[in-house]
C-alpha cells in the first residue's frame, strides 16, 4: 500500500474511513441545503441572515470547547462518538421534518444551527482525538491527512448532490437524508474490534484542566502561531459556504446546481491538499505559513474571475491551498502534543478555528450586501496575505529563523539556527523534532 494510504491497513481505521465518508457527504449536502433554505426560501437572498446561521452553528465552539476537550480527555472516545452521532441525526430530522411539513421559518433554522453546533461542539474534539485510538503513533500524521481527504472527498461529492436534489426534491429531504447518513457512522462505531484499539493516557479528574490547557499551549510557542494564523483565515476568508451563494446567486445569477457545483469544484483541490499533506510523515510551520500565503493568492484571483467558469477554475487553488493549510496545522498540532493533554488542545484549537467563524461569517455576509459578494472574499484574501507575512516575520523575529518565499520547490525555505542559540530559540527549534522524541519514548498499549 502506497505512503498515501498507509494508514488503511487497520482494519479499525478502515471502519472509520468508510463511515466518516458517508456521515460527510451527507454534512456536506446539510450545509447547502441550510444555506440555500435561507438564502432563497426563508429570506431575500440575504447574506447576513445565512452568516447568522453560520455564526450560530459555529458560536458553541467558542464558549463548549475547552470543556469539550476535557471531556474528551477524560472519557472513551468511542461511546462519546456514538452519542454525538446519535444527537446529530435527532436534529437533521427535526429541520427536514418542520421544512417537509412547510412550517420552517428563519428562527426554527436558527434554533436548530444553534443545537446542531452544541453537539457538535463536543464531537470535535473527540472525532480528533479519536484517530489515535485507531493507529500507531508513527501512522498519526498519515491518518490525520487521510480524515481530511475523507472530509473532502465528501465535499466533492455532497454539494453537487445536493444542488440537484434540491432540485428535484427540495430542501426537507436532504435534510433527512443526511439524517440517515449518521448511522453509518455509529455502525463503524460498534463494528470496531475493541481489543485492537490504543488505548490512550487519560486525564484524571481534578480541578483546573482547562487552564492546565491554555498553560500548555502558552509553553508552545509553535501551537499558538498555528492557531493565530489558522484562526484568522478561518474567520474571514474561509467562508465558502456564505461567498459561493452569494456569487453563485447574486453576482452570476445562478442556481442551486451551479451553486453546489462550486462546493464540488472546490473540493477537488481540498481534495489534492489533503492527499499531499497526508504523505508527509512530519508536518511543520512553515508548511502551515507558506500554504496560508499561498490561499491569500488564489483567493485574490478568485474574486476578480469575471465569469461564472473562470470562477469555477479559481475554486482549484484555493481549494488546494486551503486544505493544505488546515491539515497540516492539524496534523503539527496534533503529532506534537503529549497524549494525556491532546484533547484539550485540539478542542482549544478548534475553537480557533471553529469559533471565529461567528465572528467573521456575519461581518462577511455583510460585506456582500453592501459592497458586493467579490469583495467578501477580497477582504478574506488580504486577511490570509497579511497574517502569512505576519506569522513569518514573527518566526524570523523571535525564533531567530530565516524565511524566504521563492517561486520554484521549496516555495518557502526556513534555515534553522544551530550555534550560538537562546533557550527561546531552542525551544522553537525542539518543536519541530517533538514527533520524533515521541515516537521514541513513549510506549503504547493495545
Amino acid at each position: 500500500m502506497s505512503q498515501t494510504f498507509a494508514s488503511l491497513r487497520f482494519l479499525n481505521y478502515r471502519l472509520w474511513f468508510a463511515g466518516a465518508l458517508v456521515s460527510n457527504v451527507g454534512t456536506w449536502m446539510q450545509r447547502v441545503a441550510q444555506d440555500w433554505l435561507v438564502l432563497t426560501e426563508l429570506t431575500d437572498e440575504s447574506g447576513v441572515a445565512v452568516g447568522i446561521t453560520t455564526a450560530l452553528q459555529f458560536g458553541p465552539f467558542l464558549f463548549l470547547s475547552a470543556w469539550a476537550g476535557v471531556l474528551a480527555d477524560r472519557v472513551d472516545h468511542r461511546k462519546l462518538l456514538v452519542a454525538t452521532q446519535v444527537g446529530q441525526a435527532v436534529l437533521g430530522v427535526g429541520l427536514g421534518a418542520l421544512t417537509l411539513a412547510g412550517r420552517a421559518e428563519l428562527w426554527h433554522v436558527y434554533a436548530f444551527a444553534l443545537a446542531l453546533g452544541v453537539v457538535t461542539a463536543f464531537d470535535a474534539p473527540a472525532r480528533q482525538t479519536f484517530v489515535s485510538d485507531l493507529v500507531p503513533p508513527q501512522s498519526l500524521p498519515n491518518a490525520v491527512g487521510l480524515n481530511s481527504a475523507s472530509f473532502n472527498a465528501a465535499r466533492l461529492i455532497g454539494p453537487g448532490v445536493a444542488g440537484l436534489l434540491i432540485a428535484v426534491i427540495g430542501t426537507g429531504w436532504v435534510f433527512m437524508l443526511n439524517a440517515a447518513t449518521y448511522g453509518a457512522t455509529i455502525a463503524a462505531l460498534l463494528a470496531m474490534r475493541v481489543g485492537d484499539l490504543y488505548h490512550q493516557e487519560r486525564a484524571d479528574r481534578r480541578r483546573g484542566q482547562v487552564r492546565e490547557g491554555v498553560r500548555y499551549i502558552r509553553g508552545r510557542p509553535d501551537i499558538v502561531v498555528i492557531m493565530l494564523v489558522v484562526g484568522a483565515v478561518a474567520a474571514m476568508a474561509l467562508n465558502f459556504q456564505l461567498t459561493s451563494a452569494m456569487m453563485a446567486a447574486t453576482e452570476f445569477g445562478k442556481g442551486p446546481g451551479e451553486y453546489g457545483l462550486l462546493g464540488s469544484v472546490t473540493a477537488i483541490g481540498s481534495l489534492a491538499g489533503a492527499l499531499v499533506a497526508a504523505r508527509r510523515p512530519r508536518p511543520r510551520l512553515r508548511l502551515v505559513v507558506g500554504a496560508a500565503f499561498g490561499f491569500g493568492v488564489a483567493a485574490a484571483l478568485m474574486a476578480v474571475a469575471p465569469t461564472y467558469p473562470l470562477y469555477v477554475l479559481s475554486c482549484i487553488p484555493v481549494g488546494f491551498a486551503a486544505l493544505t493549510m488546515i491539515t497540516a496545522a492539524n496534523a503539527a498540532v496534533q503529532t506534537t502534543t503529549t497524549p494525556r493533554m491532546r484533547g484539550r488542545v485540539m478542542a482549544l484549537y478548534m475553537m480557533v478555528f471553529l469559533g471565529g467563524t461567528p465572528i467573521g461569517s456575519p461581518f462577511v455576509g455583510w460585506i456582500g450586501e453592501q459592497w458586493g459578494p467579490r469583495w467578501a472574499i477580497g477582504v478574506g484574501a488580504i486577511t490570509a496575505l497579511m497574517v502569512a507575512l505576519a506569522a513569518a516575520a514573527w518566526v524570523v523575529r523571535d525564533a531567530r529563523l530565516t524565511v524566504s518565499y521563492q517561486l520554484s520547490r521549496p516555495f518557502v525555505r526556513v534555515g534553522y539556527p544551530t550555534a550560538g542559540e537562546d533557550d527561546a530559540t531552542r525551544r522553537e527549534r525542539a518543536a519541530e523534532d517533538i514527533l520524533t522524541q515521541q515516537l521514541e519514548d513513549r510506549t503504547v498499549q493495545r
